[in-house]
């Protein structure tokens, strides 16, 4: 695996962060995601089996009555477990999703979507995964918007060097 997480000391217990070369090749397999893009979404946060994903609202994403398009929630999730599990993947492979399941609990406009993804269970053939569509509005208050569960599985890169 190349989950080789190096120990930052913080105030009370250490945190696990990625290797520098590990954390290049998620950001770089992100800025492949031309969907991700296309919705000016952004890497928030990664550490070992796990990753934030953090979309804004915009015409983009909604649907007919202006609130977050339930496409767009399911696809964030998709990407942000599918990274999270990307970095406990073994070294040099990348991952693909083979099934999840979404349950709606609010609708959201304005402010920000943020998927914060995260590794279930790791297994010889498939990575169990989890997230969670957090609703940040405007004024601050957090919504719980969208749960997930996905189940992915490790595959060889198939691509060279990133797009410009």
């Amino acid at each position: 695996m190349q989950q080789t997480p190096t120990a930052t000391l913080g105030t009370q217990a250490a945190v696990a962060t990625l290797s520098p070369a590990l954390d290049t090749a998620v950001r770089q397999s992100f800025a492949r995601q031309g969907l991700m893009r296309h919705w000016h979404a952004s890497i928030e946060h990664l550490a070992p089996g796990r990753a934030d994903i953090r979309l804004p609202h915009s015409e983009r994403v909604s649907q007919q009555q202006g609130s977050f398009h339930g496409g767009a929630m399911g696809a964030l999730a998709d990407i942000a477990a599918g990274y999270a599990a990307m970095t406990v993947a073994p070294e040099g492979m990348e991952v693909t999703t083979v099934e999840y399941k979404i349950n709606f609990l609010a609708a959201c406009s304005g402010g920000t979507l943020l998927a914060r993804g995260r590794v279930v269970r790791t297994g010889r053939r498939i990575i169990v995964t989890a997230a969670d569509v957090v609703h940040q509005a405007d004024d601050g208050r957090e919504t719980l918007c969208a749960v997930m569960q996905q189940t992915i599985m490790p595959v060889a890169k198939a691509y060279g060097a990133p797009l410009p």
